[in-house]
């Protein structure tokens, strides 16, 4: 997208005037599509009209009257830019979608005001005044009768047609990409500030949790997910949340940053690590973090139309097994390593998984992985216009660890090596791609070009 002249974004992000109206225009097209296919998919399951609903704050607790900030339902959401309770879309084939948009009936807190209001163009905006019109979950004066199923935070919703329309959200529109693009951007701020801090000097995981949402001008539940901020052994800890509040003692030597963005509703899901100091167990972790980057890039490169993702998986795992063995952790042949399971207790997620409006989103999990990859969160065949992640890894996790020194297969592993890297916690990469007929597009290197490695 262009440039133009940079203006503050929703929430102060930095948003281009071209941005902004690219998104504007693509939405549109967005929403016609949708129409058309929510059309067919109530069509062929025979119902007349389905209600998507926003949803409804959740307590933060019961012993009190705090409320998260709402995350929409994401069938709401893949419509509209909208974090706004109690509101709903009657969607019936062959008319034009209504929007029912409730004004805030509470005085102690108001909602964030949306990112665009292009929304009012796609839809017929009703707006509903507190206790006087019908609600959203009873709008039949805004339909009529017939056969109407209802979708939304708190609703299970038919079965069939909740997989329906969560398969619709597997592949993306030109407008979500934009989102994920535009997210993906966001983020880059965040990643760099993180970065030079760690090359600078010391900091405490808060400080750089807390750095990261300051660089990227967003508020903790505006991020995606919950920020990965993780120095030496705590990388070990695949989602550590739980912040160190003091420096460490000494200069640490690694950092694992999984930390996002999100724009209009649509998260980017980006993870780097940083290593840098003196000394052997030093210089074999750069050597290794270099080996996941050059890993993770190949592994980009290999995705194809119609290859099922899972084969793709089982290729990271013999690339883990290069890695593995060409920095001395395991000897003997990759193949064995492989078979014999060594490398899933150095690498024991999947390879990566669907992104959209949820950092694990719905639709490329149809079916379940086979029994040993039973953390794969995709097992789809790769399709045009899917969007994805790719973030293979190596960590030195200590019970999976006590784990595999107890089996036969120990006698493969090179425990010395093991022992001085275990305190640096390990390494992950993770890019989000777009697939496309001539190849995929890398939204996060076309932003962030550096993956992980040292810096001096």
């Amino acid at each position: 997208m262009g440039e133009g002249l940079a203006v503050p974004g929703p929430c102060g992000k930095p948003e281009s005037v071209n941005a902004r109206m690219d998104l504007d225009s693509l939405y549109l097209d967005h929403v016609a599509d949708l129409e058309g296919r929510y059309g067919r998919v109530l069509a062929e399951l025979g119902w007349d009209a389905v209600v998507v609903e926003s949803g409804a704050p959740i307590k933060r607790s019961q012993f009190d009257d705090q409320y998260w900030p709402l995350r929409p339902c994401p069938h709401f959401q893949h419509w509209l830019p909208l974090a706004q309770a109690d509101c709903a879309l009657v969607v019936r084939p062959g008319q034009k979608t209504t929007l029912l948009l409730t004004s805030a009936a509470s005085f102690w807190e108001k909602a964030a005001a949306p990112e665009s209001m292009a929304f009012e163009q796609a839809f017929q905006v009703v707006r509903m005044r507190d206790g006087a019109d019908a609600r959203p979950h009873d709008p039949s004066s805004f339909y009529g009768s017939g056969k109407v199923a209802f979708v939304g935070e708190g609703r299970e919703g038919p079965v069939d047609l909740v997989k329906a329309l969560d398969a619709l959200r597997t592949t993306k529109t030109p407008y979500e990409i934009g989102c994920l693009a535009e997210a993906n951007r966001r983020a880059r701020a965040g990643h760099e500030a993180l970065r030079e801090a760690f090359r600078a000097g010391a900091a405490s995981e808060l400080d750089l949790h807390l750095l990261y949402l300051k660089a990227t001008a967003q508020d903790d539940w505006e991020t995606p997910y919950k920020n990965i901020v993780a120095l030496g052994a705590n990388a070990a800890t695949l989602h550590h949340v739980a912040y160190g509040r003091t420096a460490p003692s000494r200069a640490a030597e690694s950092l694992l940053v999984d930390a996002g963005a999100s724009c209009r509703g649509y998260g980017a899901d980006i993870t780097r690590t940083w290593t840098k100091g003196t000394g052997a167990a030093a210089s074999a972790f750069a050597g290794l973090v270099a080996g996941v980057e050059a890993m993770q890039k190949r592994l980009c490169a290999a995705v194809k139309i119609a290859t099922p993702y899972e084969q793709l998986h089982d290729e990271s795992h013999r690339q883990v097994g290069v890695v593995l063995r060409e920095a001395g952790i395991v000897r003997g042949s990759v193949d064995e390593a492989v078979a014999r399971g060594v490398t899933r207790a150095f690498y024991p997620h999947g390879l990566g998984h669907s992104l959209g409006l949820q950092t694990h989103d719905v639709g490329c999990a149809l079916k379940a992985p086979r029994e040993d990859n039973a953390f794969l969160r995709n097992t789809s065949d790769i399709a045009l216009h899917q969007v994805f992640t790719i973030e293979p890894g190596i960590y030195f996790i200590e019970p999976l660890l006590a784990g595999l020194r107890a089996r036969p297969e120990a006698a493969i592993v090179d425990w010395n090596a093991v022992e001085a890297l275990t305190p640096l916690g390990g390494v992950r990469i993770e890019d989000d791609l777009v697939v496309r007929e001539a190849g995929v597009r890398n939204l996060t290197r076309e932003q962030l070009p550096v993956g992980g490695g040292a810096v001096t």
